[in-house]
């Protein structure tokens, strides 16, 4: 386990799924962390993170919505004074193909996956570079960056810019005590994937590892770039996904 012990995390999209995950993992790994979704079961998530470390909050976001991100930054910073680790997680996954995607459609992918990376990271990293530590990783997916699917050209889309928003702000952070990086993971069961049983059937089956991964393996991933033990990393989007986007 990795000892983030006296450093303050905050995490996205923590309501479920992997984000939940990475949360409840970096405050084993001795973490406060803060947590918010737009969804009442981020406060599920606190009162198990506070199990860990009783100073855990929830706070309740649209990371789409930029007077949300700027209240939620307030109460965050109001009770714990600042965040050393940054986890973009919040995304969302809709399927259509791009025949049928409206304007509407693209802004909302956009507005959620994208904007709300940029905003929150805007939103913390100054104070990281004032203090000139601070450790954020964005949480992208292999449908975009490495590989393609149909029905997938917003989220692709999204995703892939969230890969090269990375690498850039790493660039400019690296000078300032800053690591900038990316995860990007590839059939996570999180128990509700939107697709058939034939179709899961079939993704599992291209997958080398021949399983599907867990959101552990995702946080586990996570605590070990937000560590001290990767302070030589930076301006990556480290695929997880058991090798399926392997040639």
């Amino acid at each position: 386990m990795f000892d983030l012990k006296g450093k303050v995390a905050f995490i996205t999209g923590a309501g479920r799924g992997i984000g939940r995950e990475i949360g409840l993992n970096l405050a084993r790994a001795g973490a406060v962390v803060a947590v918010t979704d737009i969804a009442d079961t981020v406060f599920e998530t606190a009162k198990e993170a506070q199990k860990y470390r009783n100073e855990s909050i929830a706070v309740k976001c649209d990371v789409s919505n930029l007077e949300e991100v700027t209240n939620a930054q307030k109460h965050v910073l109001d009770k714990l004074k600042k965040v050393d680790i940054l986890i973009n997680n919040a995304g969302i996954y809709p399927q259509k193909p791009f025949l049928q995607i409206t304007v509407d459609d693209w802004n909302k992918v956009m507005s959620i996956n994208l904007f709300g990376t940029f905003y929150f990271t805007k939103a913390f990293v100054p104070g990281m570079v004032e203090r000139r530590y601070g450790k954020i990783v964005n949480i992208t997916s292999i449908s975009g960056p490495a590989v393609v699917y149909p029905n997938l050209v917003h989220y692709s889309s999204s995703k892939a810019a969230i890969s090269g928003f990375t690498k850039a702000l790493a660039l400019e952070m690296a000078t300032l005590g800053i690591n900038v990086n990316a995860v990007a993971p590839g059939a996570i069961d999180v128990g509700n994937m939107p697709v058939g049983e034939e179709t899961l059937t079939q993704i599992v089956q291209a997958i080398p590892m021949g399983h599907m991964g867990k959101p552990i393996d995702v946080a586990n991933l996570v605590a070990f770039l937000v560590s001290d033990e990767a302070n030589y990393i930076t301006g990556q989007t480290i695929i997880i996904d058991g090798g399926y986007s392997l040639p």
